[in-house]
């Protein structure tokens, strides 16, 4: 048997972690009749299974006679894509067929022609979807890692649409804390501040460990050691998984390894992306020993008016825990490590 853990970022590996409560959420919202909710955005900290997810989700309406799933490239012309990619299904084609529906602007192959303009295929989308309804069926578009684009913006104006017309069209997005505010803070797109989004949270160590155990033939206490090692991150389930098993040893001689491959692969890109403020109170996160609000304020020399908005920042990038009370941890492991590093 092959390693069935995978460092790859968006591969579905073999061993994963499922989250069925956040999964059913959206499925059942969007199987829902009537329709009241078309909309979901999934985000979290690199690594924390967003693309996971929205592809679990995907193929599981994929699965379902009455629904047809498109996937989008957020670097591409979504609202073209998307219109090229339903007709060239099958089941699609065969009702735009019959519905009339002219698609001769589309080019040989269907493939758009620069004549195209947004306000044609906004239209022919339009209809496609109103066809669809008719016989009862319904589209996913799902977006993974969204960021405020010129085409991303025309895309979800026209979704609103879609949405006052009544059309059976559902958008599943993942995306990075940051990329969501931004897109969300257009002016003409406010209406994503309503939409539900998901963070992800931690996964069950109860559940990392039986796997360890159970693939590496552990001792419950060493397999619940191993999986806290994680502190539930669900690169970090795969990282660890992924050298213990390269290694055949103990998991305990990879922990440097280990280290090394959570800054390599992810903990350079979360730091580069933080402003100087966010750092100073990661700073005081990674020196407060024991972790209360008080402290860590005081390490990082924050004012309590200047430490809410950076707290919050932070709790919604996936970076740091709350969910003891009146403490401030990260969620990250041996993050506080790393942060320290880069002070001293």
């Amino acid at each position: 048997m092959g390693n069935p853990f995978t460092l790859s970022f968006g591969k579905k590996p073999l061993e994963e972690i499922a989250r069925p409560v956040q999964t059913s959420e959206i499925v059942e919202a969007f199987t829902a009749e009537p329709i009241n909710q078309q909309i979901y955005i999934i985000t979290g900290v690199r690594g924390s299974g967003k693309t996971v997810l929205l592809t679990d989700i995907s193929n599981r309406l994929r699965n379902e006679d009455d629904w047809i799933v498109v996937e989008l490239n957020p670097a591409s012309d979504l609202l073209q894509g998307l219109a090229t990619k339903l007709a060239r299904n099958e089941v699609c084609a065969d009702i735009f067929k019959k519905a009339k529906i002219t698609l001769s602007f589309l080019g040989v192959g269907v493939e758009l022609g620069e004549s195209a303009s947004v306000a044609d295929l906004e239209t022919t989308v339009g209809r496609m979807l109103e066809s669809l309804k008719k016989r009862e069926k319904r589209v996913l578009v799902a977006i993974d890692e969204v960021t405020n684009t010129e085409s991303m913006r025309i895309f979800v104006s026209a979704f609103q649409i879609f949405i006052r017309q009544e059309l059976p069209v559902f958008l599943l997005m993942t995306g990075l804390y940051e990329n969501i505010e931004d897109l969300q803070n257009e002016k003409s797109l406010t209406f994503l501040y309503r939409a539900p989004k998901i963070m992800l949270p931690s996964l069950n160590l109860n559940a990392i460990a039986s796997r360890y155990r159970s693939l590496f033939h552990l001792e419950r206490g060493e397999a619940a050691e191993m999986a806290g090692m994680t502190k539930g991150y669900p690169f970090a389930f795969q990282a660890l998984g992924y050298l213990t098993w390269q290694s055949g040893e103990s998991f305990r001689t990879v922990l440097p390894t280990y280290r090394q491959y959570l800054e390599d692969f992810v903990y350079d890109k979360i730091w580069s992306e933080l402003s100087a403020k966010d750092r100073e109170l990661a700073k005081g996160v990674a020196l407060a020993e024991t972790g209360e609000i008080r402290e860590v304020m005081e390490k990082a020399g924050f004012s309590q008016q200047e430490f809410s908005p950076y707290r919050k920042r932070l709790i919604r990038k996936g970076i740091v825990d709350t969910s003891e009370r009146g403490k401030l941890t990260f969620s990250l492991p041996l993050f506080d490590a790393y942060v320290q590093e880069q002070f001293f």
